[in-house]
């Protein structure tokens, strides 16, 4: 079996800044936590950008940083990432920024330190766009939205 592992170059931006990490040796993404100075509280409906205090260097054009939602932070108090999933590129050097958006009928506080997203890297591959008059055919070729039944 390949070894799955990649080099991650991460660099502090903050003191207070916590260094991503795998909660269990079977995590798929590394806990990404609030660098802030004080406790932010989300209001319903509010969009806030919560800074990490990091920056990342990942090793190629062939891999991405995707941001997901914490599931527990989702599903209990209705914090989540207002676009799904973030994508940091990887030319990108600036701070890993997270967007929370929450979507309960209830204010969040955000404390310092507080673990508020995910972070998978993944391998990306690059399209070469070719124009073309003719799609090949399929057995469900146009069918959208729930066209293959529910």
């Amino acid at each position: 079996m390949p070894d799955s592992h990649i080099r991650l170059a991460v660099k502090a931006l903050s003191p207070q800044a916590v260094l991503p990490q795998y909660a269990t040796p079977g995590s798929a993404g590394m806990d990404l936590h609030a660098c802030l100075d004080g406790p932010v509280t989300i209001a319903p409906g509010q969009r806030v950008k919560i800074p990490t205090g990091l920056a990342i260097a990942l090793p190629g054009p062939e891999y991405a940083a995707f941001l997901f939602p914490r599931s527990g932070l989702g599903v209990k108090a209705g914090i989540t990432l207002p676009n799904c999933v973030g994508v940091v590129d990887s030319d990108y050097r600036g701070e890993v920024v997270v967007g929370l958006v929450n979507l309960s009928d209830a204010p969040y506080t955000v404390q310092p330190g507080d673990r508020i997203a995910q972070m998978v890297l993944l391998p990306v591959a690059r399209a070469e766009v070719q124009v073309v008059t003719e799609l090949d055919e399929t057995a469900r070729g146009a069918g959208g939205f729930g066209s293959t039944g529910k």
